[in-house]
């Protein structure tokens, strides 16, 4: 069973107070379920222990959620929509590359959502998995915000002659996999959103930060 895109969950119905609840309740499975699937893996992950873990029954569990597939798609949703909230207002071109470095320092203070996703990229390459088609789909939604990102900035002049803009966009993403993999070991005193701005830094025909001043003076 694939996850299917995001779908929205209804309003639960109520007085205010219920619906708060609901909400306090569905964050706290989340949460839980972030850091079991992070910790173990979405397929040796059980519900149980996210229940037990949220703090309800597995029976409360399936009343929000009502089977894994489903909680693991609500897990991933809640990180896009983080994720789009943070680029969401950046025109395309190097304002966009410095707000993806900007979620990528951001997401250092929630190390739980990378453990999850460092684990489900390496689970999800077998196509039967449940988060392969998702995983898939995101990978072509950034690389084509990137993409078209460094199209933007060539267009503006930013970006150094010669550049191949798709190879530079798979070579971003590749990048940010790899430092967030050596983060997450501990090694090689990695810092994320400082490796992706020198990575841009070297695309660029000026460093990042001198470019995004000029920006805001003009």
């Amino acid at each position: 069973m694939a996850l299917s895109p995001i779908v929205r969950e209804d309003v639960p119905a109520g007085p205010r107070g219920a619906y708060r609840k609901t909400a306090v309740t569905r964050a706290r499975i989340l949460d839980a379920a972030l850091e079991v699937f992070g910790s173990q893996g979405y397929e040796s992950g059980s519900l149980r222990h996210v229940a037990e873990l949220a703090g309800i029954s597995q029976a409360g569990l399936l009343h929000h959620y009502p089977n894994k597939v489903a909680l693991l798609s609500a897990v991933l949703e809640r990180r896009d929509e983080a994720a789009m909230d943070h680029v969401a207002g950046s025109p395309q071109g190097i304002e966009l590359l410095a707000s993806m470095v900007e979620y990528a320092r951001d997401s250092a203070n929630r190390p739980g959502e990378i453990d999850l996703f460092a684990v489900l990229s390496a689970e999800s390459t077998r196509a039967g998995h449940p988060a392969h088609e998702y995983m898939a789909r995101r990978y072509e939604w950034v690389t084509q915000v990137a993409v078209g990102s460094f199209e933007a900035a060539r267009r503006a002049g930013h970006l150094r002659s010669g550049v191949d803009v798709h190879k530079t966009a798979a070579q971003l993403l590749a990048l940010w996999d790899g430092l967030q993999i050596q983060w997450l070991m501990g090694v090689n005193d990695i810092d994320v959103a400082e490796g992706l701005e020198h990575f841009l830094d070297v695309h660029l025909v000026k460093p990042l930060r001198e470019l995004l001043a000029e920006l805001a003076a003009s």
